[in-house]
């Protein structure tokens, strides 16, 4: 009886979810009181100044700490962080393994002995020895061997904002690749590739650009292609499966009639696995003639659904930046978390280390604050999807239970995103914590899997797996269901557990549609990646290849093809959203309207076309006599 609760589309809001929203705010507090204290403790000064390896924060008068030489300085008019060997990366520990200094300027040029370093530093007034030394002793003293820099000393200048000295050659980036990157044997190949990248950043900015507009035109024509993609798609997949069994077959009569004059016991054992092969071909064949038979109507509802959602997006054309939003959103929070976990690597008391030099360390409870930082980086970032979700739902629900298209508000979305604020928040930061409930543990289970890597038995990593897979599994489920649960809440303003409960009746009752919809309209927006994806690559290729200022020119393309199927799944996904809001409030339309009288359907002309014709079918079938309109649906 529950599941005939009557859904009164866009009739009541009311705020949902309440107590979540306050949990939400409260750990965002959190997130803030993180970034404060790094901030007070210094970490901000030490992050954006630098420091020594003395514990000295560049450009400014320091404090002396206890045990450590050269700590307190008054470094006022030296700004700049260098580091005596700054290609000599330790990825274990995941930092330079090199003194770092305060000095007045970098050097603007490559110095190759130490009297070259030496009159740099009487020229310049900038001392790149350590600070024990006096430039006169630099080519006289024994200790410059180990407190002056490496030589030759590679040109440097200043990283903008951060006033670190970074070497300007493309070769030692490429020995911090080559560290990275271990399957790189040659040296030399690795930095073709990436003189290959700076070379040609012209190129793959316009071929981003390019990966970009043919998303956004793909989303257009899709409307007009769908019902002809779907039934040439259908008859590929036919003749595929019944010329790869008839393929088999004559490949096995072929074999048996040459076994017969050469009897040998492999020959007999490729005749019995191509019997098997060909036995297995046909039954799926046969399997998959059965399955297109009976979800035949059902591909017929992907496609009018894919019609009707072609004229969402006319009526709606704000949805197709929908994906712009989401992600500037998404790369500002980024750039926080990131600039907040910097802190906290800078954060804590000063602690000499086994090497003599200074560490800042925290101590206490506090040392766990980067967990919190972890679990904010994703509860945060899926309130963030889950608000795009739960917008373009709104959107969607509003065009679809609108009478009189003309009657729609002037900007549906931003209808939709007031109504997320004013009311529905609370949910979405539920939904968003229950995938992240899920995706924790498995990223724990992956990173054990990763640092035991070679060293588990086949017991343990087959379970390691096996877990991780059930866990990814029931992410997947989860997701699926919190969209459809948004779109509930878009619907009858009720809160995260009702609507999901609600939202999971639907589909249930229309497992086979829904599976339908998920299989054929699921393929053809791959395919439409797909072909994004190769027209950006072919683009590339033709415009690379009139390029002779370098010889490989392969992770360019790489890189432009990765961008490519990354924005046309970001554009393409808003589509399958938009379709499997469709899908939900036109279950819904026909489980609690038959075009009766005070009943009338909500939907678009296409899906009622679908309707009359399923109906049509059903009285020719010797059912439609007795039956009432309602349960002539066609779910």
């Amino acid at each position: 009886k529950s599941s005939k609760r009557e859904w009164k589309p866009l009739e009541d809001h009311s705020c949902t979810d309440v107590p979540w929203l306050l949990l939400f705010i409260l750990f965002c507090v959190g997130m803030g009181f993180i970034c404060g204290f790094s901030i007070a403790t210094g970490a901000a000064a030490r992050l954006l100044s630098g420091y020594d390896s003395y514990g000295n924060i560049c450009g400014q008068k320091n404090v002396k700490v206890e045990g450590i030489v050269n700590s307190g300085l008054d470094l006022t008019h030296k700004k700049y962080v260098f580091f005596l060997d700054p290609c000599n990366i330790d990825l274990v520990h995941q930092r330079i393994k090199s003194l770092a200094l305060c000095v007045s300027a970098c050097p603007r040029k490559e110095l190759k002995t130490l009297a070259d370093i030496q009159k740099f530093a009487e020229t310049n007034g900038s001392t790149l020895c350590s600070y024990e030394l006096q430039p006169s002793e630099y080519t006289t003293d024994p200790r410059a061997a180990k407190l002056c820099p490496k030589y030759p000393v590679p040109e440097s200048a200043p990283i903008p904002f951060f006033h670190r000295c970074a070497p300007v050659n493309i070769s030692c980036y490429a020995k911090f690749a080559e560290a990275l990157i271990t399957f790189v044997s040659d040296s030399s190949v690795l930095h073709r590739l990436i003189s290959g990248v700076m070379t040609s950043k012209e190129i793959i900015m316009g071929l981003c650009l390019l990966s970009l507009v043919l998303s956004m035109i793909l989303m257009v024509i899709i409307r007009y292609i769908s019902r002809v993609l779907v039934w040439i798609l259908t008859i590929l997949v036919i003749l595929g499966s019944l010329g790869g069994t008839g393929v088999l077959w004559w490949l096995y009569a072929k074999q048996r009639i040459s076994a017969s004059a050469v009897e040998t016991q492999i020959a007999k054992d490729n005749l019995q696995a191509l019997l098997i092969y060909a036995i297995s071909a046909t039954v799926f064949t046969v399997i998959l003639f059965l399955i297109m038979l009976i979800m035949r109507k059902r591909v017929a509802l992907t496609i009018a659904l894919f019609h009707v959602a072609g004229k969402v997006f006319i009526h709606l054309p704000l949805l197709e930046f929908q994906p712009f939003w989401t992600f500037f959103v998404l790369i500002l929070f980024w750039t926080y978390w990131i600039t907040v976990l910097l802190f906290l690597g800078t954060t804590g008391s000063p602690v000499p280390n086994e090497e003599g030099f200074v560490e800042f360390r925290m101590s206490g409870p506090l040392k766990y604050m980067w967990w919190y930082h972890v679990v904010g980086l994703i509860w945060i970032s899926e309130f963030i999807l889950a608000c795009q979700q739960m917008t373009v739902a709104g959107a969607v629900v509003t065009y679809y239970f609108t009478r009189e298209k003309r009657n729609l508000p002037f900007t549906p979305i931003l209808a939709s995103v007031n109504r997320l604020v004013c009311y529905h928040l609370g949910t979405v930061a539920k939904g968003s914590f229950i995938i992240t409930l899920v995706k924790i543990p498995r990223m724990i289970l992956m990173y054990i899997h990763t640092q035991l890597k070679g060293k588990e038995n086949a017991c343990a990593r087959c379970m390691l797996k096996a877990c991780i897979c059930c866990l990814w599994c029931l992410e997947k489920c989860l997701t699926y269901l919190n969209q459809n649960a948004y779109t509930a809440t878009a619907i009858n303003s009720t809160n995260f557990c009702t609507s999901a409960k609600d939202a999971f009746i639907i589909l249930v009752e229309n497992a086979l549609q829904v599976a339908a919809i998920n299989t054929v309209g699921d393929f053809m927006l791959f395919l439409g990646k797909v072909l994004i994806v190769c027209s950006t690559g072919l683009a590339g290729i033709m415009l690379l290849n009139y390029q002779r200022d370098y010889t490989v020119w392969v992770l360019p393309l790489v890189i432009v093809c990765l961008f490519a199927f990354l924005v046309a799944h970001c554009f393409l996904s808003i589509y399958e959203m938009v379709v499997d809001v469709l899908f939900l409030c036109f279950a819904i339309d026909t489980k609690y309207n038959d075009g009766s009288p005070g009943r009338e359907f909500y939907m678009d002309k296409v899906l009622m076309e679908f309707v009359e014709n399923s109906r049509k079918s059903m009285k020719e079938a010797g059912r439609g006599g007795g039956a009432e309109g309602r349960e002539l649906k066609p779910m």
